[in-house]
């Protein structure tokens, strides 16, 4: 048995917010308390006032497997998520192959029950990534497929998209989509702004993002389909995003970290390993993000984990690929940004990496209590650390070398330790 004393439990499913014992034995809590029982643990965790959370779920990750496992494989992809505190993530279907069929699904989920953490994974809606022709959505359902998303690939055929969306609204399934038409597009990843200027380019503008959302709000009601805005980046997409959700509920969206952290400033700093689609854009667009977050228009945080190899991230900036890693700073990064910087509840701001993701993948989430799964993590808001190596095959992130201040210290999944700082 393992028994957690001293810890902050903070439960927004079971509506919990004090300082309790918890125990786990054989992957499942057996007691939670102010005192502890009288069995005798195998191990204690003085968690010496830190918070005690539900397990985070990251409903977008790339871990390249299989195809790109020189960047990332299925097995390091879970340790990352590990040291940040999840123990649910969902994968993005651009492989190679790609999820678009039952073998890839197969050895995808097959690869992930063998981590220590619950790895799921999205099919594609178009066979090949092509965005011609559609999958048999039916079909990888049934192989357990949890949603679908072409992520990477915006989905430029309106009518293609239209009969997407009418399948998986009878499959009762969500579709996430990558929203950047790419018609205003002239060089990915790098804002059209201050930092196209830098670098003598036009870049990606904010109407990419913007028209795209707006063109699948509106299919989307149509259709009465879970859809979800992956990925958020431009105050106007927020509002778009605002002024659906006021008569339709089911659209959902997601914001990063580093799009709540960071501002295209940070590419002309740190070049390459800021670029990423969609790019980091105005403090205009952050606060408006932050904002949104607040009032419940964005209700997730995912990391958009994207692995890049180092010689291929020291590309010059037009050609170098778009992405950054963020599993392991993501708990961090935007507790410094919601709850420090902008007072969000500490109760309301977990919601964000717990309840909500899996809300929107149909996920099961039990919270801490009696007889639930043992699936937490333990956060010190004030130990502070320099994020000096990665878990991950790649390093390509903007927080690299930085202190940063709040540690994930221990994760716990499946009732067994699987990070401890």
């Amino acid at each position: 048995m393992l028994r957690i004393i001293n810890a902050r439990v903070v439960d927004p499913v079971n509506s919990t917010d004090e300082v309790l014992c918890v125990e786990i034995s054989n992957g499942v809590i057996r007691h939670i308390g102010k005192d502890a029982s009288d069995v005798s643990p195998e191990r204690i965790i003085d968690a010496d006032g830190a918070f005690l959370f539900p397990g985070f779920c990251d409903v977008h990750v790339h871990f390249r497997d299989p195809g790109f496992t020189h960047k990332e494989d299925i097995y390091t992809g879970a340790k990352c998520a590990a040291r940040g505190g999840f123990t649910d993530v969902v994968m993005m279907a651009n492989t190679s192959p790609a999820i678009d069929n039952l073998d890839t699904l197969k050895y995808v989920l097959e690869k992930g029950a063998k981590t220590p953490v619950h790895v799921h994974a999205c099919g594609t809606v178009s066979k090949g990534l092509k965005g011609t022709e559609l999958t048999d959505m039916k079909a990888l359902k049934e192989a357990g497929a949890i949603g679908f998303t072409d992520d990477g690939i915006p989905l430029m055929d309106a009518d293609l998209l239209k009969k997407a969306f009418l399948n998986a609204a009878e499959l009762d399934m969500p579709v996430s989509l990558h929203e950047e038409d790419k018609s205003y597009i002239k060089e990915n990843g790098i804002n059209h702004g201050r930092a196209s200027e830098h670098y003598g380019i036009y870049g990606s503008p904010r109407e990419a993002e913007s028209s795209l959302i707006a063109r699948d709000i509106e299919i989307a009601k149509e259709c009465g389909v879970h859809m979800e805005v992956q990925h958020i980046s431009s105050k106007e997409g927020v509002d778009l995003v605002r002024k659906a959700k006021a008569n339709y509920p089911d659209i959902y969206a997601e914001v990063t970290p580093h799009h709540l952290a960071l501002t295209e400033e940070a590419a002309i700093e740190y070049g390459t390993n800021a670029k990423m689609n969609p790019p980091l854009r105005t403090e205009e667009d952050r606060l408006a993000l932050i904002e949104g977050v607040k009032d419940g228009t964005i209700t997730i945080i995912a990391t958009d984990h994207a692995p890049h190899a180092v010689s291929e991230k020291e590309a010059e900036i037009t050609k170098a690929p778009s992405g950054i890693i963020g599993l392991e700073t993501a708990f961090t990064i935007t507790y410094d940004v919601l709850v420090r910087g902008a007072g969000m509840p500490v109760s309301e701001f977990v919601e964000l990496f717990t309840v909500n993701p899996r809300k929107l993948y149909k996920l099961p989430s039990e919270g801490i209590r009696v007889g639930a799964p043992a699936d937490m993590a333990i956060f010190a808001p004030d130990r502070e650390y320099i994020y000096d190596h990665s878990l991950s095959k790649s390093s390509n992130s903007p927080f690299m070398g930085k202190t940063l201040k709040g540690q994930i210290i221990y994760t716990i999944c499946k009732g067994e330790i699987c990070f401890e700082a």
